[in-house]
């Protein structure tokens, strides 16, 4: 079930109209009008006088009507992975979304997509009742058939994540090679000889592009890689247990790079269990995404990826490309941010 954000109703029950802003204002209808089509000929401050009144009143614009004037919806929908392991992954995202669209005449619909980029079905939703005038999708997989979608009816849309796709597209992505090449070197200056990574789902083209980089850093730093496969379709229990056999494991890795802070709570409980000592017996840099593991592990390293500013630049660059501007301006990566604190 979609979730719309909407302006709060109008007190009292009477149905707030452009024409009760401009009374409020003392500004001509069809100036209210253009500032809240985001009319960039007006001047800063007329703008911001009939957003305020707008907010102020519980303006609601008439979807119905607007649509049928201009074909346009006035909404961005989030296709957002229902699946996803990272904690406040959506939370920050939704809330990154929702700020970057405030003072704009878009609201957003988020719709949770539970069979991770194999139903096409959300997207072709949109696409016959045009129910959005753009699209964000995330996890996206290397030959993603929603993506293709988009791309053949030219509609506009911004991913988190990439695709290899010849026909380019916009995006938005975690430098997810940097990553893994950082937590390697990391380990390596640690004096780790055999590292192992605990990544997910092997559908995506961020699990290619971590492995792949994972293993070319490796190979530099001469010391012995290994991926942990299967990961995702553990439960934390399975995970925990997975802890406790690499904990007992003749020759287990020196050091551990996990991509999800689930996971890595789950396995790092399972080694203490196993009784191995984080920071002294083995290394572990984990991919942080919230503020709660450096609570629980004050002493673990990690490499973040701020989930709010991603939305943030998902929504600048979604908007840019419903206004016409080329797909080859709009792709953008974010470097990893590494917090090195034991």
């Amino acid at each position: 079930m979609s979730q719309t954000i909407l302006t709060k109703p109008a007190a009292g029950g009477r149905r707030v109209t452009l024409k009760t802003i401009a009374e409020m204002t003392g500004l001509s209808l069809s100036t209210v009008s253009l500032s809240l089509r985001g009319g960039t000929t007006l001047k800063q401050e007329t703008r911001d006088k009939v957003n305020e009144a707008a907010k102020a009143l519980g303006y609601v614009p008439d979807r119905a009507g607007v649509r049928l004037r201009t074909g346009k919806t006035n909404v961005i929908a989030l296709v957002l992975d229902g699946a996803e392991d990272s904690i406040d992954f959506a939370r920050n995202m939704i809330q990154g979304i929702g700020q970057a669209i405030q003072g704009t005449r878009y609201h957003l619909t988020v719709i949770p997509e539970f069979e991770r980029h194999l139903n096409t079905s959300t997207i072709d939703n949109i696409l016959t009742n045009r129910t959005a005038d753009g699209v964000i999708i995330t996890h996206t997989g290397p030959r993603d058939p929603r993506v293709q979608m988009m791309i053949d009816a030219d509609f506009p849309f911004v991913s988190h994540g990439r695709t290899e796709f010849y026909t380019p597209h916009a995006y938005h992505d975690f430098h997810s090679e940097e990553f893994a090449a950082m937590a390697v070197q990391r380990l390596a200056e640690k004096g780790c000889k055999s590292v192992l990574l605990v990544i997910g789902d092997d559908r995506t083209t961020n699990y290619h592009n971590i492995v792949t980089s994972f293993r070319r850093a490796a190979a530099r730093a001469g010391i012995e890689a290994r991926v942990l496969e299967g990961t995702v379709k553990m439960t934390p229990a399975e995970m925990r247990r997975k802890g406790i056999e690499l904990a007992g494991e003749e020759g287990r890795p020196e050091g551990i790079i996990s991509d999800s802070e689930t996971r890595t709570i789950a396995l790092v409980g399972g080694l203490a269990e196993g009784g191995v000592k984080l920071g002294r017996d083995m290394q572990l840099i984990y991919k942080q995404t919230s503020g709660i593991l450096p609570t629980l592990f004050p002493d673990m390293d990690s490499i973040r990826e701020d989930v709010f500013a991603a939305g943030g630049e998902l929504t600048r660059l979604l908007l840019q490309r419903i206004e016409g501007v080329p797909v080859a301006e709009l792709q953008t990566l974010a470097e990893p941010q590494p917090h090195w604190r034991s």
